[in-house]
């Protein structure tokens, strides 16, 4: 059956799903300028790179009140042509390969003539395992941008919204009206680090990469050679083999060994716990699942924010990282897992 990558993430304790080739990039949400007369649910705007990125509370689109904003919300950068549009999430989780047969686009809520009148920005309801998946139509998203009408939208809104006056719509062209100082800072320092990178750089030369921690820090690894992220479910421990082979386990029909890295990278090996994840990658003809505390972001890095490891980093072993980068006010390291899976030393294709 035909499968198709989408970004996964979290909104009001509700899991969407976006086509990842609509996806630009992801960020921190910094602080939005508010546009006056702009439609109620394009929150502001902001400065990435010399270009002008509306951002959209998906919230108040689909018709709810919107919440407030979190330290911890994240912007996806939608991209079609030359449409680019920011949408405020809670979290985002994974890329998940989601068959077609499984998304069900035809659903009916007893609203079907209101629902056709109206932009449709709901694509289908994905069954993934014991999950259900909301996929957006991220065309209409962004295109939304370039063809709504502001007298149509505040009449929808005034339609949806009779009690709400002008005055009452007004105040609410403050970004984060209730947010502490502190927070305020956090906000204006990410929108400022956005701003700052020149207009003539390549967004085609940026790093995709994944981070997940490991031994309570941050590591970063090359997107590209990973296939997907999921739980470690039915682990089949194998017998005889080196302490790095954790065991096998069914991922949708296809074996897959798991491997635990941190013995290479000389962390420690205590205990992650029931909840920890696997990363499936492919080097080459290796595809092994790299056993992860969490998975905790995907982000693309400018390759001038890298730097070379510092001697003083904690007895790391510096022949499989290519360099730290700042993440979150913190540090993080990118790990040359090519390198790793292919070295003599982890063996993940070894025949017992």
């Amino acid at each position: 059956m035909k499968e198709h990558p989408y970004l996964t993430f979290t909104l009001n304790d509700s899991v969407y799903g976006i086509d990842t080739f609509a996806v630009e990039e992801i960020f921190f949400l910094p602080e939005l300028t508010p546009i006056p007369e702009a439609p109620r649910d394009i929150i502001g705007v902001v400065n990435v790179r010399g270009d002008i990125l509306p951002v959209m509370d998906i919230n108040i689109r689909f018709g709810y009140q919107g919440d407030e904003y979190r330290i911890s919300d994240s912007v996806i950068v939608l991209k079609s042509g030359d449409l680019r549009v920011g949408i405020i999430v809670n979290e985002v989780q994974d890329v998940q390969n989601i068959e077609e047969d499984s998304i069900s686009s035809e659903i009916s809520i007893g609203r079907d003539s209101i629902i056709n009148q109206r932009r449709k920005f709901i694509a289908g309801i994905a069954r993934k395992e014991e999950h259900i998946i909301v996929t957006l139509d991220s065309d209409n998203l962004i295109h939304y941008i370039e063809k709504q009408n502001i007298d149509e939208d505040t009449t929808e809104l005034a339609l949806d919204n009779p009690s709400e006056d002008h005055l009452s719509l007004e105040k609410k062209r403050v970004f984060c009206p209730n947010a502490t100082s502190e927070e305020r800072k956090i906000y204006r320092q990410r929108a400022e680090s956005l701003r700052q990178t020149t207009e003539t750089e390549e967004r085609d030369g940026y790093k995709p990469l994944a981070i997940v921690a490991l031994d309570d820090e941050f590591f970063a690894m090359d997107l590209s050679i990973v296939r997907e992220f999921t739980e470690i479910t039915q682990l089949t421990p194998i017998p005889c083999c080196p302490h790095h082979i954790i065991g096998n386990m069914n991922l949708r029909g296809e074996i897959l060994t798991l491997v635990d890295i941190r013995n290479l990278l000389n962390l420690s090996q205590k205990d992650m716990g029931s909840k920890s994840q696997a990363i499936v990658v492919q080097v080459d003809d290796i595809v092994a699942g790299i056993k992860v505390e969490d998975v905790v972001d995907v982000m693309f890095l400018n390759p001038q924010d890298i730097t070379s490891v510092p001697t003083a980093l904690h007895d790391l072993n510096n022949d499989y990282l290519q360099g730290t980068a700042p993440y979150n006010d913190k540090m993080m390291t990118i790990l040359d897992l090519p390198k790793i899976l292919l070295s003599s030393s982890l063996a993940v294709d070894e025949t017992v």
